[in-house]
Parts: C-alpha cells; structure tokens; sequence
C-alpha cells in the first residue's frame, strides 16, 4: 500500500493536471492538515466520545456496504464538471456535532478512506488525488463548523441545550456550522472544476446545483442522528436505512441526466437536444424572434478511423466537441447528431449574417484542432476539417423544426459539394433534393461516410 502510494506521487496523474489546479489541490491538503492539527487540541477526548465515534464509524461502514453497487455506477456515470453529491455527511457532520474535534476530523478521514476502498477501485481506477483533494475540502469545512459550533453552542461537543430558547439558539448555531461546511466544500470543489475545464461554461459546473439540496438534506439527517447517537443510539439503523433509500433516488435522477447526454462527447444526445430546439422555436415563432441552427459535419472522418483506430477518433469527437462549447453562448444548445455530425441551436441570434459568423468561427475553430496519434513512429499530426450547412428561421416554407433541420442539411450538401471546409447557408424555403437524406425524429441518424 505504501509503495503503491509512493508510485503514484511520483508517477501519478496529479502532475498531469494543468499547473494551477496542482496548486490549488497541494494548498488545500496542506491547509486541512494545518488546521486540523489546530482544531484537535481544543477539547479532550473522554471515554464516552470514543464510544459515540465507534457508534457512527460502524454505521457509516455499514451504510457504505449496504449502498457501495449504487455509488459504483453513480461514480461511473459521475460528469466530470458538475459537484458530486457526498452523503456520507450524515455521519461525519453528526460527527463535528457531538465528538470533539480530533475525532470529527478522523470520523471525515476514515469515511473517505473506507469509500474508497469499498467503492472507487471498482467503479473507475485511478485519479486518488479527487479524493484526497474531497477529503480535505470536507476538513476544511469541518474545521470552520467547528469553530462555530466552539463560539456559539454552549453544550458543544454535545446535543443542544435543553432549554427551550437555547435548544432553538444552538439549533440556529448548528444550522450556521452546517450551511459554512457545506459552502466551503461546494466552492473549493467548483473552483477545481473550473480550472480542470477551462472550457467549461457556468450553466454546465453548476447544472445540478438542484441536486445540492440533497446533501443539504444529509447535513439535516446529520443533525438528527447527532441527537439519536447522545439520547437513543438503537434507533440509528432506521437512519441506515434512510441513507440506503436516499442513495436510489440519487442514482434514479443521475441515470435520468446521463441520459440526457453523450458519452463520448459530452454534448446532449440527438433527442435531447430536438426537445430543447423545438422549444426555442416554438418561442421564437411566438415571439417573433429568430433562430439559427447549424450543422457540422467532420470531413473525411471515416478515413481518421480507418487509420488511427476508433479510440483516436473519439479523442476527435471529444476535441470538436470542447471547441463548439467553447464558441456558442450559454443559452445556445450544441448535440451529438449522429456519428461524426454534431448540430447547434442558436435562440434569438439576430439576421442570417449572424449564423454565418458562428458557423465560420466554429469552421476556423475546429481547422484548428491539432492532435497526434498515439503509438506511432512518424511524427505525423492530425488536423480536422468541417463543413457546415446553416440555416434562420423564419423563411418561407419552414414552420417545424424538421423541415429547418433539412434546410440546414440541404446547406451541408451543398458545402460538401463545394469542397469540404466551408460553410453554406440555405436559401429560404430551397426544397430538400431528392437523394438527400431525411432524419426521423425517434432516431439517431446514420454515420455519413465523410
């Protein structure tokens, strides 16, 4: 174990990462060390405290059994710049509530410890140091709620005071303590996101901030088994249980948001992604807007395949993929349409000068993409090319999404004919030729052959 730890310091993928999120992962541990060595001298430990951590470290190893195939597939399906939601708060904060500060900071160790063993090898290997890095940002917050709970919470470690207007004031502290750890977790975490995707837009690192509410929830379920470990610690199964139940809804609505999107280039997938132009069409129409929608389609793509692999075309997919993020606008849409075509909805962009514009910025953006093959003796790099056909609505003789898409597509062909690597835009209401193709609306498309 030590030498496998030892590898991966010197070796791991720590030092892959880009410079700035190195520093701030090194700061972070190093801080929780600091200041949790600060915080564990400011109570004794007493003989009932190491009975109370054995309680919650049984029943969290417990939990942690009972519910590790669910958190298996939800680290599986985890997206990799959205906030993971921890429930294994409910012991560590019951933790900071009723055990002195070297314990509630060993409770936080030792949970992430026994997840990683019982949970991550398993579910995707590798990358130690997100969990390290986890780990500290919950020691941080621990140490923040701990100060809090010290200044304001008379009884501290303890249950709240019995007494009506102190129970309700300590209550007040604790809800304080718990909303400080909560953020400090939450911000450190979306900070390393955002450094570890740099592309990454704000509506993707905080797209399920909805489901924060439930780790909010596990700091209250925290408060509760901090009263029943100190006044009736054989009703904490019925909290176990309650974990088990909370893990199968999460994986419920995780499953529910992969859905929504492509695995291999984390764009939404072709059905998503009509749901969400169809509606912006619908308001356009209502509103009297417009809206632009293009599609990009990789040239000589099957060749890429054909002579580096299917794994180095995917690296493709998900480089042009980072490029149209990176170009569209936070209320613009960009899915996988099937293959190596991807499509991009543009609300409200303005006049058909407009879509021109972004379509030949996403062309410029992606004529750009340098890659090199892996595994090979020639030094040859791999440059990419698209064409794209573009289309606005409103023209004359589109009222449906379908027939926008096929005026886009029409738009395609006819720069596919011109010689790859250009962009067209559709003439209003040009019919569809009859040896183009039309795409149902329950169906992914077909691979184009480049």
């Amino acid at each position: 174990m030590t030498r496998r730890l030892w590898n991966w310091c010197r070796n791991g993928s720590l030092w892959q990462l880009p410079r700035p999120l190195v520093i701030l992962i090194l700061v972070v541990v190093a801080a929780s060390i600091v200041v949790s060595s600060a915080t564990a001298v400011l109570v004794p430990v007493g003989g009932s405290d190491l009975v109370r951590f054995g309680v919650l470290l049984g029943c969290s190893w417990l939990a942690i059994e009972l519910t590790r195939h669910i958190e298996r597939k939800r680290e599986y399906w985890r997206s990799p710049t959205s906030g993971y939601i921890d429930t294994k708060s409910v012991w560590s904060f019951a933790a900071v509530i009723v055990l002195p500060p070297l314990l509630a900071s060993l409770m936080v160790v030792l949970t992430y410890s026994l997840a990683w063993w019982r949970i991550k090898p398993h579910a995707r290997p590798g990358l130690p140091h997100r969990w390290i890095f986890s780990c500290a940002t919950v020691l941080c917050g621990t140490q923040a709620a701990v100060v809090v709970l010290a200044v304001g919470m008379a009884s501290y470690p303890g249950a709240p005071g019995a007494a009506s207007l102190e129970g309700l004031a300590e209550f007040g502290v604790i809800a304080a303590a718990g909303v400080l750890r909560w953020a400090i977790n939450l911000g450190l975490v979306m900070v390393a996101i955002a450094l570890s995707s740099p592309t990454a837009r704000a509506r993707d690192l905080f797209s399920n901030i909805g489901e924060q509410v439930l780790e909010a929830g596990a700091l209250g379920l925290g408060l509760v088994t901090a009263a029943v470990v100190v006044n009736n610690p054989f009703v904490l199964p019925g909290v176990v249980v309650a974990m088990v139940a909370l893990h199968r809804g999460l994986l419920v609505h995780q499953y529910q948001q992969a859905s929504r999107f492509d695995a291999k280039t984390g764009l939404t997938t072709a059905k998503w992604w009509h749901e969400y132009a169809d509606q912006a069409l619908a308001q356009a129409r209502s509103r009297g807007r417009t809206m632009g929608l293009l599609i990009v389609d990789l040239d000589h793509f099957k060749a890429i395949n054909d002579t580096y692999g299917h794994p180095f075309g995917d690296r493709v997919l998900r480089s042009v993929a980072t490029e149209l993020l990176a170009e569209v606008r936070d209320e613009d849409a960009c899915g996988r349409w099937g293959g190596e075509e991807f499509v991009v909805a543009l609300p409200d962009v303005g006049d058909e000068r407009n879509v021109l514009r972004v379509a030949e910025r996403i062309r410029r953006r992606i004529q750009a993409v340098v890659l090199e093959p892996p595994g090979r003796d020639d030094a040859v790099s791999v440059t990419i090319t698209a064409s794209v056909g573009g289309t606005v609505f409103p023209a004359a003789g589109i009222t449906t999404l379908d027939e926008l898409v096929l005026a886009a597509d029409t738009a395609l062909y006819a720069a596919k004919n011109a010689g790859r690597n250009t962009v067209r835009m559709s003439a209003a209401g040009t019919p569809a030729m009859p040896q183009q193709r039309t795409r149902p609306q329950s169906a992914e498309p077909p691979t184009s052959a480049g």
